[in-house]
């Protein structure tokens, strides 16, 4: 079966940076759109970046010029790096690869 993990999440001061990986297996990585989710508490799921199989990459506009999604074929890994991190930023975000979700990490971005 796939199987999704994110990490990397944590606490982090507003205007610091993490960076997420999420490591995918049971499902040909390379051929397949994968994107980013977040969900704040009370809010609905929204996208966050996407990037397709040749590199094509799309962000949410809250997050444009801050949040850089890529991915590592060889390793059957994705990342979103995320810059200048704002509180509003605080939810736990979820990697998504063909219809198959990952468990989530929470990200919390204090003032």
């Amino acid at each position: 079966q796939v199987q999704l993990v994110e990490s990397g999440g944590g606490l982090v001061q507003a205007g610091g940076s993490l960076r997420l990986p999420c490591a995918a297996s049971g499902i040909i990585f390379r051929s397949n759109i994968v994107a980013w989710y977040r969900q704040a508490p009370g809010k609905q799921r929204e996208l966050v970046a996407s990037i397709s199989s040749i590199g094509t990459t799309n962000y949410a506009d809250s997050v444009k010029g801050r949040f850089t999604i890529s991915r590592d074929n060889a390793k059957n890994t994705v990342y979103l790096e995320m810059n200048t991190l704002k509180p509003e930023d605080t939810a736990v975000y979820y990697c998504k690869v063909f219809n198959s979700w990952g468990q989530g990490t929470q990200v919390t971005v204090s003032s």
